[in-house]
């Protein structure tokens, strides 16, 4: 079991990935495909007037501020247009891909923030009508259905709240759980740089290895930006069973059967 995070940041090949994916699938591996948005979301929603917001939380962790005008063009953006030409690519490949977000089903339920604890121009803030969340729950049992009947679930980022309303939750951090859910192998993060980088962004400063017990430290040391969060991400799939996660470069050719070869970050 293999479960793959695509990048959102518009860096990652997604044509490579997703013919990485058709050829596991021709391996007899079952994969999982979480996909990210933030970079065309970002595109679209400058065009529609309504620019995207990004703050930093009092722990040091870049998002973006969601608000419902914003989370209903992340919705368009991610779970329409980008999962469904994923679905496409990958279905053209041979591969019986379907499509969905974490409101289908219930896939993905979690705890709605509201408000967002920020630091803006060194000032402490509190931001009000926040639609993110973080998961607290994975409804295997769908994934499990879909899987055993031989399909590649693409999951879009988006969840449940406990009042049923939709929230805007991490990429990195859903396939974290989806992969601790599934008890997954391995979990792939890809992304635009290489892996974890002693010296961001001196590409040559990677890390290849990171021992389980030294994982927070390097997140507190050398995690910088979305970094942080594909870390903080890659600990709490661990924790929760998963015996491997690869932080690999999404831009280079073949770069899921890379990752799996150990060429990134590994955290075993």
């Amino acid at each position: 079991m293999i479960v793959v995070k695509a990048g959102g940041n518009g860096g990652t090949d997604v044509e490579a990935v997703c013919a990485d994916v058709a050829e596991l699938v021709r391996q007899g591996e079952q994969v999982v495909l979480v996909h990210g948005g933030s970079h065309e979301t970002n595109l679209i929603s400058e065009k529609l007037g309504h620019p995207p917001r990004f703050v930093t939380s009092v722990s040091g962790f870049v998002s973006r501020y969601t608000d419902r005008e914003t989370l209903e063009i992340f919705a368009m953006v991610t779970a329409g247009r980008i999962n469904k030409l994923l679905v496409e690519r990958l279905q053209q490949l041979g591969v019986n891909a379907l499509g969905l977000s974490g409101l289908d089903g219930r896939l993905l339920e979690g705890r709605r923030k509201g408000t967002l604890r920020i630091v803006e121009n060194g000032k402490r803030k509190v931001l009000r009508g926040d639609y993110s969340g973080r998961i607290e729950r994975v409804n295997v049992a769908l994934l499990n259905a879909l899987l055993m009947a031989g399909y590649v679930p693409v999951v879009a980022p988006l969840a449940l709240s406990r009042q049923g309303e939709a929230l805007n939750v991490d990429a990195d951090r859903v396939a974290a759980a989806i992969g601790a859910a599934l008890k997954a192998q391995t979990l792939v993060i890809l992304s635009n740089v290489p892996g974890l980088l002693r010296r961001f962004p001196d590409e040559s400063t990677l890390i290849p290895h990171i021992p389980p017990e030294k994982a927070q430290e390097h997140l507190d040391r050398y995690a910088r930006g979305r970094m942080k969060k594909k870390l903080l991400g890659a600990i709490e799939a661990l924790n929760e069973g998963v015996e491997r996660v690869v932080i690999a470069d999404g831009r280079v050719a073949r770069p899921l059967l890379r990752a799996l070869a150990g060429q990134g970050t590994v955290i075993r």
